[in-house]
């Protein structure tokens, strides 16, 4: 497969064809981060492309995507907090600054990374931590990737539950 997916991520999830969806969700994909230099790095992608902003969806699809985005951070802290003995906490952000569709991120933050970042926004985190091979998202995190996905799998609240 190539990387391809990288420039229609929520077609290519709607088509079965990215390959960093976790699980189909109500609203959207619960979908791996590229990278991976905080491990447990997930994404909420709208399922809907044309979809900019939370206040494009009408109330009921908006406050599913809030949902979703509760599961998601709540299943991230789970995993990580299990696999990670120095998970702290998970941070949660909606920007659209840059990709032109709806999606929230989830951080998970941990007592290793270094005192002069995990204060801060993870935007804050040196550029090679962005583009540097070591950091991406690789089979090396298939035993997260799983542990994310039974814990969205326990959390309930897949497509047609409500």
């Amino acid at each position: 497969m190539t990387d391809d997916w990288r420039t229609d991520r929520i077609g290519t999830a709607l088509r079965g064809e990215n390959p960093t969806v976790l699980r189909r969700l109500r609203s959207g994909f619960a979908v791996m981060g590229d990278v991976q230099f905080l491990p447990g790095y997930t994404v909420l992608l709208v399922d809907e492309p044309g979809v900019q902003r939370l206040s494009d969806l009408p109330r009921p699809k908006r406050l599913a995507f809030l949902s979703d985005m509760d599961r998601l951070a709540e299943a991230v802290e789970r995993a990580c907090r299990r696999l990670d003995p120095a998970f702290r906490r998970v941070n949660i952000e909606i920007l659209g600054n840059t990709d032109p569709f709806l999606h929230a991120h989830v951080w998970p933050r941990y007592t290793w990374e270094p005192a002069d970042l995990v204060g801060g926004p993870v935007w804050t985190y040196p550029r090679d931590r962005w583009t540097d091979d070591r950091f991406a998202l690789a089979p090396r995190h298939d035993v997260l990737r799983e542990e994310i996905g039974t814990e969205l799998d326990r959390l309930g609240g897949a497509p047609g539950d409500g």
